[in-house]
């Protein structure tokens, strides 16, 4: 839990990704409108962190991109009804004028034809669905999640789930207590019930870290990214180390640019983590390519890696 707004990191950041690290995903990147990304930027500053990159949308993907990731899952979540096809139009129109980028639809749980306006996304060309619990207030098992994961294993597109219990504020008054509906039990539920359903859940389940773990040995359709979780800087329990994970369930991710610190600092991180190239390789990026479907050549064989400067 978030006791009080906690800063921005000034570190240095690198010019750029090393040259011996294999072909590199991001698979948790926020892509909004100018305007709604003002609101949530006012968010952030007042009950979470401050952020370190308020760039135009326009310019995020591109951001990292030339710096050498070569790939970008840019991901949005509608915060009330009415919203999703919008958002949905907007991000195809995005993926379209931006070099090495999948995008993810979005629906809000329990509003009409929630699953007409996912097929239409996916015709669109997005990849995934990101829903995110804390602001949707959405209960993994209730009925109305039905037509949502449905629709995902008809289209074979991923769901991309932030039903994590942190990082939460004190500060924020929430309709409903992330800790009652966000719930490792919860989402082995939709896991047992939902076998062809492949969910992605990020920051590693945080702060559930060793019952999400576990789950992924268990479920085969199960994924966790992990954007910020190894990024040593919010409070509260670690993760494992991510040698005694499932390396082929795990995704690079970084949840630029609504970050306090550098956009390479996870990157830092792994290079020291002494992972077997094979399993960084598939940390990075081929597990993101298998699980999104990207149209992306094969990733390069594994060199030993280097840490930027």
């Amino acid at each position: 839990m978030l006791s009080q707004c906690l800063p921005a990191i000034d570190d240095p950041e690198g010019a750029a990704v090393p040259d011996a690290l294999p072909f590199i995903v991001d698979s948790h990147v926020h892509v909004f409108p100018n305007e709604l990304f003002s609101a949530i930027r006012k968010w952030f500053d007042q009950y979470a962190w401050k952020l370190r990159y308020t760039m135009d949308c326009e310019d995020i993907s591109d951001f990292l991109v030339q710096r050498g990731v070569g790939h970008v899952i840019a991901l949005q979540y509608a915060h009330k009804p009415g919203i999703a096809s919008q958002l949905n139009e907007f991000m195809a129109d995005y993926c379209a004028r931006h070099k090495g980028v999948a995008g993810a639809a979005t629906v809000l749980p329990g509003e009409k034809r929630a699953g007409q306006i996912l097929e239409k996304a996916f015709a669109n060309g997005l990849c995934a669905v990101k829903l995110h619990a804390h602001v949707q207030y959405f209960d993994m098992n209730s009925s109305e999640m039905e037509e949502i994961y449905e629709t995902c294993i008809h289209y074979d597109k991923p769901l991309v789930m932030h039903v994590g219990r942190e990082p939460r504020s004190p500060a924020v008054d929430y309709l409903v207590d992330p800790h009652l509906i966000c719930k490792a039990e919860k989402l082995e539920q939709v896991l047992a019930e939902h076998p062809a359903l492949k969910v992605c859940v990020p920051h590693l389940g945080a702060d559930e870290f060793e019952e999400y773990a576990r789950l992924t040995r268990s479920y085969d359709n199960l994924w966790l990214d992990i954007a910020m979780a190894i990024a040593n800087y919010l409070p509260g329990p670690k993760p494992m180390p991510l040698e005694s994970m499932r390396a082929d369930r795990i995704l690079y991710g970084t949840d630029f640019p609504n970050i306090p610190y550098e956009w390479d600092r996870e990157l830092k991180i792994l290079c020291k983590a002494g992972l077997p190239p094979a399993d960084l390789q598939r940390i990075l990026g081929q597990n993101a390519v298998e699980l999104f479907g990207l149209a992306a050549s094969r990733p390069p064989e594994t060199a030993p890696c280097t840490v930027p400067g």
